[in-house]
Parts: structure tokens; sequence; C-alpha cells
């Protein structure tokens, strides 16, 4: 590994830690949600950056398209569309801190215990065909195509579900107060 590879390795670990922290840090549905996508994508980078392009831009992918459909639903259904209000992702705290303490312990002495296998065999040139080709034939290009339906069906479902946003009730500066909301039961009547 270069000394490049070995520095993104570790801004991407760094990363994908802190984010993964600042999800049960957080008191809002939103910012998790965004700090959940920072941390997922960095794990993305740190599989990219370990030699397996293919499984890293296929976790990229999944974990947009997560969030994504997490937002939708967010947006949907829940009572406070921003995800803003004062929430808590712990429970039982005492109990879960022990659990992952231990499980931290417990892989962390794994990675250091376990030997590790050599390299059998050379290298392909194009693994990401490869896998891809192995995984789905010569149906790649469908798949590929069926994946950007897919998100324009859930953007454009986004935009159609909300009709109206902070600039209707704030007006174009944002300095509209109080908010004059085009449809009644908003926030803070």
């Amino acid at each position: 590994m270069s000394t490049t590879d070995l520095v993104l390795l570790g801004v991407l670990g760094v990363v994908a830690l802190a984010g993964g922290v600042l999800v049960f840090a957080l008191g809002s549905m939103a910012r998790v949600t965004f700090c959940l996508l920072a941390s997922l994508a960095s794990v993305g980078g740190v599989v990219t950056v370990l030699g397996l392009p293919y499984l890293g831009v296929v976790i990229l992918l999944m974990m947009v398209m997560e969030m994504v459909i997490m937002a939708v639903f967010m947006i949907a259904y829940m009572m406070n569309p921003a995800g803003l209000m004062p929430m808590s992702m712990l429970h039982n705290k005492r109990g879960a801190l022990g659990i992952s303490a231990t499980v931290f312990a417990a892989l962390v002495a794994g990675v250091f215990a376990v030997p590790w296998p050599e390299p059998a065999g050379v290298r392909p040139d194009d693994t990401t065909f490869q896998v891809g080709m192995s995984l789905m034939g010569h149906q790649m290009l469908t798949m590929v195509i069926l994946g950007f339906v897919l998100l324009a069906t859930m953007v454009g479902a986004t935009v159609l579900a909300t009709h109206r946003g902070r600039y209707d009730r704030f007006g174009d500066d944002l300095d509209q107060r109080p908010a004059r909301d085009p449809v009644g039961g908003g926030v803070g009547r």
C-alpha cells in the first residue's frame, strides 16, 4: 500500500468512527441521518481503498438510497418532518455501553490474534468487471439503468410529497415573522 492509501484509510476511518459516534450523540433525526450517511459512505471509501472498488461503490450507492428512503418516510409520516425535535437514540445506556465495549474489545483482539492469510494467485486486471459479470452476467446495463430510474422515482416522490417548504412559510429571504403558513396546522400553531 502506498502512503496516500494509508493516509486515506486513516482519514476515512476517523470520519466513519466520528459519524457513528455522532449518530448516538445528536438529538435530531435529520442530523442523525446525515451523520449515518457520512459514516457509511466512509466505510464504502475504505472498502474501495482496500482494493474492492465495485463493493465500495455498491456500499456507497446502497447507503445513499437508504438515506433517501429514510428522508422520504420522515417527510411523509413523521409528526416533525424536518426531524429537528429533540430525541434520543439511546435506550438502556449502561447495558448498551457494556455490550458495545465488550464487542469492540473482542473485535480488536481478533484483529491481532487471528493469523491473516497470504494472498494466493494473481489478481485479475479488472476486479470490478469480474465481480459484475459473476453477479449479473449480461444484465449489468439493465441493473445500472434500473438504479437510476429508482433514484429518479424517489427524488420525484419526495418533491411531490413536499409541496410546501420553508420559503412558503418564511418568505423568499426567510425573514417573515411570524411564519405565514399557507396550509393550516403547521408547527407552532
